[in-house]
């Protein structure tokens, strides 16, 4: 690889996104997320326990872990919100508007994780008029999804 290439916006972000991923307090899996406008960054987020709430990495215990519950089910034993959530949260909606969200996703043992949003993250990036999600599938590839008629 040629040292001196640069990456691609979409390249650019989505590692920024792993990065910020570093920061989650979730036992199971960390992701990382950064939005986007006119390749300005607006906000950040990573998964971990709401405000004023113990973090399951200080405390060693996942409730969704302990009942071996598969991904995508059961949220509501979970204390965490979601990576793309506290980036929306966190962020301006005027500058958000028409912005793209990159997700990056790890498994507990690092290796990647699929960053495609959930169904009732979808419906809040959404609502908070993103135009495109960027994230790599569990096999590093990247994706996308647009949404139009905002």
């Amino acid at each position: 690889m040629d040292p001196w290439r640069r990456p691609s916006w979409d390249e650019y972000f989505l590692e920024l996104a792993s990065v910020v991923s570093s920061r989650s307090t979730c036992l199971r899996r960390r992701y990382g997320a950064v939005i986007v406008k006119d390749n300005i960054i607006v906000s950040t987020g990573y998964n971990g326990s709401a405000r004023g709430e113990e973090n399951c990495v200080d405390t060693g215990v996942c409730a969704r872990q302990r009942h071996n519950v598969p991904k995508g089910e059961r949220y509501e034993l979970c204390v965490a919100v979601h990576a793309e959530q506290n980036a929306i949260i966190a962020g301006d909606p005027v500058q958000m508007n028409g912005g793209i969200i990159y997700i990056a996703g790890f498994e507990a043992d690092g290796a990647l994780a699929s960053g495609e949003p959930c169904l009732m993250c979808r419906r809040v990036i959404r609502n908070a008029f993103l135009r495109r999600v960027v994230y790599r599938d569990a096999q590093g590839q990247t994706r996308n999804i647009r949404f139009t008629g905002e």
